[in-house]
């Protein structure tokens, strides 16, 4: 429903090989990007790597319109999976060509576009709760008698080696921890760390 982008001087035609990260997620740019062949990944990189995968999306279609319609940043990144050829439209070229249309129909678009970055962002953050719950399981399988009533964890193994074993990154394990942290769920330093809330620490675990 978005007009399709025309080829005057201010867009440029642009091809990017597979691999190559067309938008980053948190990004705020300024222009909009239209696919007009190929196919690109959807999702949430974490230490370079595509881990998280929300969708893909062929040719011809708009990439990033309902976020630029809105004036929020890209939700996901977004990944070529193929060679691709885009177009890139200067936003406020966007927005002038939308402004073209009835007012009832620029309506429909921004409550098309406010769904689906609901259901985008809502998607991202149960990857986030999954990370949270994976971890929690873990720290509850590895807990043994600290000797005085409570659990405790000894982390035998380097925190990489660990995250590697729950299949996220690095970062995203540092930031769980840092989260249960912060509520409460965890303590200690080094190497050892107490679980004061085994009954709570089951609950982020869906146990």
């Amino acid at each position: 429903m978005f007009p399709i982008p025309s080829s005057d001087q201010s867009v440029q035609i642009e091809v990017a090989a597979a691999g190559e990260v067309l938008r980053e997620r948190h990004q705020h740019p300024l222009s909009v990007l239209y696919l007009d062949s190929g196919r690109v990944l959807l999702g949430v990189r974490e230490d370079g790597v595509l881990r998280h995968q929300l969708g893909v999306i062929e040719g011809p279609f708009w990439l990033d319109a309902a976020t630029a319609l809105l004036d929020q940043p890209s939700p996901v990144d977004m990944v070529a999976d193929t060679r691709v050829q885009l177009r890139r439209v200067p936003l406020e070229d966007f927005r002038r060509s939308l402004e073209q249309l009835p007012e009832s129909a620029q309506a429909l678009l921004r409550d098309m576009a406010s769904g689906y970055c609901r259901q985008t962002e809502l998607a991202v953050s149960r990857l986030a709760q999954d990370a949270e719950a994976r971890c929690a399981q873990w720290l509850l399988s590895h807990a043994h008698d600290g000797g005085d009533g409570g659990l405790r964890v000894t982390l035998h193994q380097r925190k990489r080696l660990i995250a590697a074993q729950l299949g996220i990154a690095p970062e995203t394990f540092s930031r769980v921890l840092r989260s249960l942290r912060q509520h409460g769920l965890i303590a200690g330093t080094g190497n050892v760390l107490n679980l004061p809330q085994p009954h709570a620490l089951r609950v982020v675990a869906g146990a």
